[in-house]
């Protein structure tokens, strides 16, 4: 009798949780139903009735935007004029000309031109302002429509018109679009030249980021032994987790876990692990990261550091512990959302903003708690606002009258003409006194001046007191300042000249001897850099910083 007792309440129990998750279940659907129902009868009183024309398709654009925008700014929706930005990420190629564009002072200009392709195989050349495209004329204002313009199917033509040598020459070309295959790895070679160290600059984790990586350490070793590897991480904002997990794998031994992720379920949670040895044995790593080092960069960050298989130098890393899944929609549209948390091996979330905190539209917020974990070699690291380094290395600014010269666009503008007037010069023997003279003078016939932000400030005060009875003699001597500080200014240049020059040889480089000289110009001021490759070659501090026995 009481087992017969013991079974009703066991099946009821069970009743009772089955019918409690069923109506939980028809609650949320009947909520999604009704709320549409609501959305959709809003939308359209409003389109046929709103005192002023309105555009049905902006209308609901702003809909999904303000929806999305009450979760995470990852969770977007992607239109169709996002399509190829979609293509290039997770297929690494889109249709184009293989070029880069981006404004240099008021000018649009290309940037790079990539090697192989049609621009470059047709006479387009760094420097060359665009004028037009399929017959629009391009201006700043646009500049964001010329991406549009010029991607398309592969083997349909476009024409551009620019503007080269110093405007002098107008050129048409008729550029034939073909598949653009966009490399991630921007310099993958020993550097310093005679070392053994070698330098990899990955841009982003595009689809083909890691077997780029592969490919290129598979054809260094055979050149000669490589002792270490320097992997410079800074500014890359990520990609797409298989591509870290891959890219981490040829670094790590195998059975070695990377990275996990949880989503909504708490049970749905997936390990990935290496699954090979690694790609080059007992060779150092050191990883360079800095603020702008996000998601994927992260991934591979954490999972060299929890296991204590390379020194992390910099500045600490964004801090983006989410997942993002894109959804393919209708009409060539897709929506990217937030689906899961990843963590590192030691089981820390680097994620830096709570995005679920004071959220009323989330119902159960996952508030970020910071707590301490241990790597392999028993060190302790820290979850939440990014990875730290190891160690950390500032890096050193330039110069304010150097940002000032960049933003203007004049090292880019002087590079051209110095190049189109010295075409046959070997770069190899550039005199840096006379180059900064040119540059200089250069500078004059820009009628560039540099105005400080102390003094701008300055002027701004003087200004305020010229408003106010009783501050003359104070006005006087402030006056008297400004004219001191002015003089001083006349001398920014040379006082910062290692700034500049680096600058200027960097841009030169690369107009006479490409990308990679170019990079190679900018690594030799960067003391990040020249810190990390020193590290390589001490195996004390190396060995003391990962806890090596």
């Amino acid at each position: 009798m009481k087992i017969k007792k013991i079974k009703i309440v066991i099946s009821s129990v069970l009743l009772l949780v089955f019918v409690s998750g069923f109506a939980f279940v028809t609650d949320k659907y009947f909520e999604i139903s009704k709320n549409i129902d609501l959305f959709s009868r809003v939308y359209k009183e409003v389109s046929f009735n709103y005192v002023e024309d309105i555009d049905p398709a902006l209308f609901m654009r702003a809909g999904i935007y303000g929806m999305l925008n009450s979760l995470d700014p990852y969770t977007t929706f992607l239109d169709e004029n996002k399509k190829e930005d979609y293509d290039l990420l997770t297929t690494g190629k889109y249709g184009g000309i293989g070029v880069s564009i981006g404004l240099r002072g008021d000018k649009v200009t290309i940037t790079d031109v990539f090697d192989g392709y049609s621009s470059q195989r047709q006479g387009i050349r760094v420097g060359d302002v665009l004028i037009e495209a399929a017959n629009i004329s391009i201006t700043p204002d646009n500049i964001d429509q010329m991406s549009s313009l010029v991607k398309g199917k592969p083997g349909t033509t476009v024409n551009i018109k620019i503007l080269r040598n110093e405007e002098k020459d107008t050129l048409s070309f008729n550029i034939v679009r073909e598949e653009v295959i966009v490399k991630s790895l921007l310099y993958a070679g020993f550097y310093p030249l005679n070392s053994n160290n070698v330098y990899l600059k990955l841009n982003n984790f595009s689809r083909s980021a890691s077997d780029e990586i592969r490919t290129a350490l598979k054809k260094l070793q055979k050149t000669k032994k490589i002792k270490s590897i320097l992997l410079d991480l800074r500014n890359n904002p990520g990609g797409l987790l298989d591509v870290a997990v891959n890219l981490s794998d040829d670094l790590l031994p195998k059975g070695n876990l990377i990275v996990s992720t949880l989503a909504r379920e708490k049970t749905d949670e997936k390990k990935y692990y290496s699954l090979h040895d690694p790609l080059i044995e007992n060779a150092k790593i050191v990883v360079l990261i800095n603020g702008n080092s996000a998601s994927a960069s992260e991934i591979v960050t954490g999972a060299l550091q929890d296991h204590d298989k390379a020194v992390i130098v910099g500045t600490k890393s964004f801090g983006k512990g989410l997942v993002q899944t894109i959804i393919p929609l209708s009409y060539n549209t897709s929506v990217k959302i937030t689906t899961a948390k990843y963590y590192t091996p030691s089981g820390r979330s680097i994620q830096r903003i709570d995005y679920t905190k004071d959220n009323k539209v989330i119902a159960v917020p996952d508030s970020i708690i910071k707590s301490s974990y241990k790597t392999d070699n028993n060190r302790t690291v820290y979850s939440g606002g990014g990875i730290n380094p190891d160690t950390t290395v500032e890096f050193d600014e330039i110069s304010e009258v150097t940002r000032d010269i960049l933003a203007k666009g004049f090292f880019f503008t002087f590079a051209d003409k110095y190049y189109y007037s010295n075409k046959n010069l070997n770069f190899n023997k550039l005199n840096d006194d006379q180059l900064l003279i040119e540059f200089k003078n250069y500078l004059v016939e820009q009628k560039f001046t540099f105005k400080s932000k102390n003094l701008n400030e300055l002027n701004d005060l003087t200004a305020s007191f010229k408003k106010m009875a009783g501050y003359k003699n104070v006005i006087s001597k402030l006056n008297n300042l400004k004219t001191e500080i002015e003089e001083i200014q006349k001398s920014e240049i040379d006082n910062n000249k290692i700034d500049i020059l680096a600058q200027l040889k960097s841009e030169l480089a690369s107009r006479y001897l490409g990308t990679e000289a170019r990079n190679e110009e900018l690594l030799k001021n960067d003391n990040q850099f020249q810190f990390a490759f020193e590290l390589t070659k001490n195996n004390d501090l190396y060995n003391k910083l990962l806890h090596n026995k």
